[in-house]
């Protein structure tokens, strides 16, 4: 029943005071609202990056030329042409890790059909690449094994080259486009599937035999990278290690010398990147929640005028039986009512700059329970925080003192 008092008399002493009330809890407010959009965006990255790396192929590792010394200059990924078909094929043959493999060149090259062009990527591989990246055939097929044999002139294309060369509407399978003026015939159509984590078109792609590649595009013995599938995702460490120790062996490497490859799995990358967000995430938030941090330097400056304004109602209380303990809790729910409406303010206020924010910048963003309880929960102690001192105050004032204050 005390409490029921204490409720009803700080609800009529904030009351009093609306607009004061609503200016001290619009930084609470904010600070609230921060924090929930901006671990909402942070969420809704990493679950971007996570479907990004998924659409990839989960098990897949993929082996890249380079990370070697020369002259005294460590060389990136994919800076040194070290690997070669044979690389692939050692690969296949004795990692038992993996259940397939396939060797990876690409070229820049313009595509016409028509009266149309368009300037893509055409990715040479095995048919093994397209279960390896998970790819998906829309209409038509892939190639075979003998057009990879045969070095076939065909080739499977992805939406976005499709729009552009034959329209919206047109089906691409069995027509003929021509790539540095080689005419290859379309014999599938991939299954849309967006842009990857890096605002990469990932249907502006265009696949042929690897054999064809190498044979009529490129004037190199030399590829990209190989791609190869783990058996399961537990079995993707396991891989690593093993096709490393076969990439050594392939290229004579001693135990002196330094991998002239770099050996990655889409978990690595998704890590990486995923690492990046959640610092960024807690950086964001972080900024965000000082902004609560000035609400409640605001709820105590707010209260301390209270105090100091109610001095002599503070003695009447006390003149009449109020303990130091009930003008405490008097002020600490007053601090705290502030904090708590302002905390559900805010919750509203963050779901709404979210979804906002999402709609109109194109960005992903995920709201958790988790993000609403914390920053609520944060809210309402940073009302008790800041509350406690000018109620801890209000309770010790001599009764006396305060009713001779004017």
């Amino acid at each position: 029943m005390r409490i029921l008092n204490l409720l009803k008399i700080a609800y009529r002493s904030l009351s009093k005071n609306k607009m004061r009330v609503l200016l001290t809890m619009l930084g609470i407010i904010i600070g609230v609202a921060s924090v929930i959009a901006m671990l909402a965006i942070g969420e809704g990255s990493k679950e971007n990056i996570q479907a990004s790396m998924a659409s990839l192929g989960t098990n897949s590792v993929m082996i890249f030329p380079g990370s070697t010394n020369q002259g005294g200059v460590r060389m990136g990924a994919g800076s040194y042409s070290t690997l070669t078909v044979k690389d692939a094929d050692a690969i296949a043959a004795k990692c038992e890790y993996v259940t397939a493999v396939t060797p990876v060149v690409a070229k820049s090259s313009q595509i016409i059909a028509g009266n149309q062009n368009w300037h893509t990527a055409v990715v040479g591989a095995l048919e093994q690449y397209f279960t390896i990246r998970d790819l998906t055939i829309a209409k038509g097929n892939t190639f075979s094994a003998t057009d990879e044999h045969t070095a076939a002139k065909v080739c499977v294309i992805g939406q976005t080259v499709s729009t552009n060369l034959f329209g919206d509407s047109t089906n691409p399978v069995g027509k003929f486009i021509r790539i540095n003026s080689i005419p290859f015939r379309v014999i599938g159509l991939l299954q849309m599937k967006g842009q990857n984590t890096f605002g990469q078109d990932q249907d502006d792609i265009i696949i042929a035999p690897f054999s064809t590649v190498m044979k009529r595009m490129l004037s190199t013995l030399y590829l990209n990278s190989i791609l190869a599938s783990a058996t399961t995702e537990k079995d993707i460490n396991n891989a690593k290690v093993q096709i490393g120790n076969i990439m050594r062996l392939q290229h004579k490497l001693t135990l002196a010398d330094q991998d002239d490859f770099t050996v990655r799995s889409q978990a690595d990358i998704a890590n990486i990147f995923e690492s990046i967000s959640n610092v960024m995430t807690i950086l964001l938030a972080s900024i965000a929640g000082i902004s609560l941090l000035v609400g409640g330097i605001g709820i105590m400056n707010i209260m301390l005028v209270s105090v100091t304004e109610r001095t002599r109602e503070i003695g009447i209380r006390m003149a009449v039986g109020a303990k130091g303990r009930d003008i405490l809790f008097q002020f600490i729910i007053e601090s705290i009512f502030i904090s708590f409406l302002g905390g559900i303010l805010g919750i509203l206020l963050g779901i709404l700059a979210s979804v906002i924010v999402g709609k109109l910048g194109g960005w992903p963003v995920v709201i958790t329970g988790v993000s609403i309880l914390l920053s609520f929960a944060f809210s309402t102690a940073v009302g008790l925080f800041f509350g406690w001192y000018p109620a801890r105050k209000a309770a010790n004032l001599n009764p006396i003192d305060a009713l001779r204050y004017e």
